[in-house]
């Protein structure tokens, strides 16, 4: 159904002639006895960019029976999530908590630890470990899967050909016939260029998993995901971690107003402080600290606070420069993402755009499944992402998690609805635990008890929403799931107990 023409036997040999003496062409070493692409085997489609989004997409593609190439400037699959992302901040989410567990913690536990020491370079060395680890693993599924992954930064000549420049060294030209777009995401800069990231005392999230050493303060700009995270592994470091938030309210969009508020609380007792509806004025280097200039969101007398690092976290924008999607005919919208239609087509009919690239929230998880989508798409015509319980998470401690409607947006949009909670007091693993922070609430629509909107902020959250996003996925009620038995003792439990109070009473509360 799909053929494609790879690079042509001219345009090969000019593009070795190009390269240096000693440079290979970027292609990974399982594809390096078959070469450059030939006429008789042509690329049925070339994804741009191997984070989440692309990566899975080629993948999906090659066992669809495409053949297909990858292309990836970084020179490491994974994209912003896996390298400088996702996986590196969870690593430190991870330890810095038991570090700080083991501090403040594990007596009241009956074990008693002496001598507890931080050892950063260990630490940040266990990071990069995980990271090398999964991105060989993504190598290696190229590699069973026959995609061909080239190292290189592509760009379009025209909507069926795209030039490589080599990671090591010189170019290629591509003909494709079908492409995907997914170059996913960078840090956005701080708005009017007010401040200046260097990261070493003006850090992006980047530069935040790199710190040697733990700043006795540290500024977060930004009270989201990306804030909240990086400020907790810091806080848990030894960091005093103050937040300035312009909103007011903490944990982005999509939060539910009533867990925001619970969750700061449990922050603040945590030790990080919050500086909210707070307009960020500049910040800059003096004598060796940071001084950040902050006025009311609102307007009025300006203040100042001083650190010794300070964290931009302001939110993130599409990678779409450096393509030449003029060439292609692929328009972008007022904030550079590229504009598509109900199944990812751009405005050239065989260049589809998916994950942070192109419209909605900015997730490794959505951008896989539209990688897929998009590919069923070009395959049968046929492709599904369900925007409705596309989930997400902070992964702090406890965790917040949500899925669909938040209980202000349902009050704005005049959608009548029940609520159910259940706080993790009250759930018997959780007390055992001893970790019982938090609740899980259920929204369900008032005449048919569907199930709108759940939030979670506790422990195992990020694990826990799965059930909810299943549940919404075939539109359950809360009374199936109320009705659903879950085991003895967990966590789970209080997800049930929640629902069964959306539509009628819990047992154990």
């Amino acid at each position: 159904m799909l053929q494609a023409q790879r690079l042509s036997s001219r345009h090969a040999r000019r593009s070795l002639q190009r390269l240096s003496p000693h440079a290979s062409v970027g292609v990974g070493s399982w594809n390096s006895s078959r070469g450059l692409a030939t006429p008789s085997e042509p690329y049925d489609l070339v994804v741009i960019g191997a984070g989440p989004g692309g990566y899975v997409a080629a993948i999906k593609a090659a066992q669809l029976g495409f053949k297909t190439a990858c292309i990836e400037k970084r020179g490491s699959v994974g994209g912003t999530c896996l390298n400088v992302g996702c996986i590196p901040s969870k690593a430190m989410l991870n330890n810095s908590h038991m570090y700080h567990q083991t501090q403040h913690d594990l007596q009241r536990r009956g074990i008693d630890v002496e001598g507890v020491k931080l050892n950063l370079p260990v630490m940040l060395k266990a990071k990069e470990q995980a990271v090398a680890g999964l991105t060989k693993g993504v190598e290696g599924l190229f590699k069973n899967n026959k995609v061909d992954y080239i190292k290189g930064d592509a760009s379009f000549i025209s909507s069926t050909k795209l030039s490589v420049k080599l990671n090591d060294g010189g170019e290629t030209e591509i003909d494709t016939k079908n492409v995907i777009i997914a170059t996913g995401s960078e840090v956005a800069p701080f708005p009017g260029g007010a401040i200046t990231i260097d990261e070493e005392q003006i850090v992006s999230s980047t530069g935040a998993l790199e710190l040697t050493q733990v700043p006795k303060k540290m500024v977060v700009i930004g009270g989201g995901i990306i804030g909240l995270e990086m400020g907790t592994v810091w806080s848990r470091l030894g960091a005093e971690v103050t937040v300035v938030e312009f909103l007011g309210s903490i944990g982005g969009a999509g939060i539910d107003d009533e867990v925001s508020k619970q969750f700061q609380k449990i922050l603040t007792k945590q030790g990080m402080k919050f500086k909210l509806n707070t307009k960020v004025l500049s910040a800059e280097k003096e004598n060796g600290k940071v001084v950040v200039k902050t006025e009311s969101a609102k307007g009025g007398q300006t203040e100042t606070v001083e650190a010794d690092v300070v964290l931009v976290a302001v939110g993130r924008r599409p990678n779409t420069e450096g393509l030449n999607l003029e060439a292609a005919g692929v328009k972008l919208d007022e904030k550079n993402r590229v504009i598509v239609d109900s199944q990812f087509n751009t405005a050239a009919p065989n260049i589809k755009c998916i994950g942070d690239a192109t419209f909605g929230p900015m997730l490794a998880h959505k951008a896989e499944e539209e990688g897929i989508a998009a590919v069923e798409y070009f395959k049968t015509g046929h492709g599904h992402v369900n925007y409705a319980a596309i989930p997400s998470v902070v992964y702090t401690h406890p965790e917040v998690a949500w899925v669909g409607k938040t209980e202000q947006e349902l009050k704005a949009d005049g959608v009548k609805y029940n609520i159910g909670k259940f706080p993790f007091l009250a759930n018997s693993r959780a007390k055992t635990n001893l970790d019982t922070d938090g609740f899980v609430k259920f929204i369900a629509e008032k005449e048919t008890d569907r199930i709108l909107g759940v939030h979670i902020i506790g422990p195992n959250a990020g694990e826990m929403i799965s059930e909810a996003v299943l549940a919404m996925e075939y539109g359950a009620s809360s009374e199936d799931v109320g009705r659903t038995t879950h085991a003895h003792p967990t966590l789970s439990e209080a997800f049930k107990e929640a629902a069964m109070a959306a539509y009628g009473k819990p047992i154990h509360m």
